[in-house]
Formats: C-alpha cells, sequence, structure tokens
C-alpha cells in the first residue's frame, strides 16, 4: 500500500505484465556472466578410466596434479561405469520408474569421486558436494583439486527418455551443465579412446576416427555409438559459453595434460556457427 490510501505501489520491471510461460524474452537483454570460465571442466570416465583400476586412473591423475601445479585451475568430475550400469539393470527389472533410476544411480559417481578425492588427498585433492558448488572459487583459490560426482541433480525430477527408462541426463550431462555455468569454453572427457569413431572401435575395426566435427552433422548422421551422451550435443547447440566438446584419450601419455593446456588432442565436437 502507498500512503495510507490504499493505492497498490507498482515495482516496474520487464516481466511484470508476464505470465513467465510465454516467449518474451526479447524484453530483457540477458548476459550471462561468466562465473569462473578459466577453471577447465574434465570427467574421469567411469567404465573407461574408473573400472581399469591402479593402471588406468593413476597416470591420468598424474597429470591432473601436474597441471594444477602449473596454475591451471581444474574441477574434476567422476563417471559411473560398470557399476552404475549394474543398478540401472535391477530398477529397471523391478520396473522402477526413471527418476528412482537417476536417484540410485548417482550414488556410484559419487563413489568414484570420493576415491579419487583420496588419492588426490595430498595433493589437495577435496570432496566437494553439489550443495557446496559455490564454495568452489575459495577452494581454487586455496590451490586444491575439487572432485565432485558428474551427476546432475535431478534425482526423483528426472524426466524419462524417448527409449526406455534410463536417465537421459547423466554423468556427461553434468559435466557440460557444469562447463556452462562456470563460463568455460571446453567440457572435456577422459576416455579409453583417441576420441570419436563412426561407431565402436572395440566392436568395429573398421570404424573411422572423427578427429573434429560440429554436434549439427553428428545429430544428422545419427551414429549408432557416440562416445558422450547425445544429450549433450543438443546442449551444445544451444549453450551460451561451451562451444566444444573434446574427448582425449586417458591411456595415453600427455594427452590429458595437453587438454588441460588448451591444446587440440583426440576429437573436438564444436557449436555450428
Amino acid at each position: 500500500m502507498a500512503d495510507g490510501i490504499g493505492e497498490r505501489r507498482v515495482i516496474h520491471s520487464a516481466l511484470e505484465n508476464s505470465t513467465l510461460t510465454d516467449t518474451h524474452s526479447d524484453e530483457i537483454n540477458y548476459r550471462p556472466v561468466a562465473v569462473m570460465p578459466d577453471v577447465k571442466v574434465i570427467k574421469l570416465g567411469g567404465q573407461s578410466i574408473m573400472d581399469r583400476g591402479r593402471a588406468a586412473l593413476f597416470p591420468v591423475l598424474d597429470e591432473i596434479v601436474k597441471a594444477r601445479e602449473e596454475g591451471i585451475q581444474i574441477l574434476v568430475l567422476t563417471g559411473g561405469g560398470t557399476r552404475a550400469r549394474h543398478i540401472y539393470t535391477i530398477a529397471s527389472e523391478l520396473e522402477m520408474p526413471t527418476g528412482v533410476l537417476a536417484a540410485v544411480g548417482g550414488y556410484i559417481p559419487m563413489q568414484n569421486a570420493r576415491m579419487v578425492q583420496m588419492l588426490l588427498a595430498k595433493h589437495g585433492g577435496i570432496f566437494m558436494l553439489i550443495d557446496d558448488f559455490e564454495k568452489l572459487p575459495l577452494y581454487i583459490q586455496l590451490g586444491c583439486i575439487p572432485v565432485m560426482t558428474g551427476m546432475p541433480p535431478f534425482g526423483y525430477w528426472e524426466q524419462r527418455g524417448q527409449e526406455g527408462r534410463i536417465p537421459p541426463h547423466r554423468t556427461d550431462a553434468g559435466v557440460f551443465l557444469s562447463a556452462e555455468f562456470l563460463g568455460a569454453r571446453r567440457a572435456i572427457f577422459i576416455k579409453d579412446e583417441d576420441g570419436l569413431y563412426t561407431d565402436d572401435p572395440k566392436k568395429n575395426s573398421k570404424a573411422e576416427y572423427i578427429p573434429r566435427i560440429s554436434a549439427r552433422e553428428l545429430i544428422e548422421r545419427d551414429l549408432p555409438d557416440l562416445i558422450v551422451e547425445r544429450v549433450c550435443l543438443e546442449y551444445l547447440g544451444r549453450s551460451q559459453w561451451v562451444k566444444e566438446l573434446q574427448v582425449v584419450n586417458g591411456l595415453e601419455p600427455d594427452q590429458v595434460a595437453r587438454a588441460l593446456r588448451g591444446e587440440e588432442a583426440g576429437t573436438i565436437i564444436y557449436q555450428d556457427g
């Protein structure tokens, strides 16, 4: 009320008469802030790196530690791997909804994150819950290597995919969303292949290597096997900050280090335009 005579005070804004369901996006000049654009957001593949144990994981961690000592800011996220697939299988057989699969499957990459944090503890590795994401600037400033699950926090509210109950937004999606929020140009995925192929090279020896391709072309190709979650290609088509996905082979020496230095190792999937 205004002046005590029953008048309603109006706070003028661009959305004051909006229903919030219309498409008046042009009414606001939307310029999102790049929160921490210098942070390198990387994902340790669950099945491709974590499940292979010491032989695969330790050299990758050594390259991460060396890069951090050189002043490169790094956020490490982990995948789930085979154990997550096992959980999804059991929950699907029990006819659980997609939200339950997302909730229970999210514990596996969190377990992997805790293990990675312990292995990095003497180098400043620190486990970070999703709810503590706002503490990332402090951890980075202190010289730490923050480690967290790659699973996005959709949980029970995860939408069902077009095919089956498996959550469409899994750890690759979480890595992309983290990079986009921070304002990073690239999201880096550490796998056990040199990058993207026309098919799974483990099953098809004739699969052709693709060093560089646009997200639109990749979607149009509709390949039978992708090394990243398909939803990441959709994200890339409309992202503000992330312009490239980089897939490198963590089993090959120096590939992770090159990616962290900003070099074009592995496969680059780029945003059109």
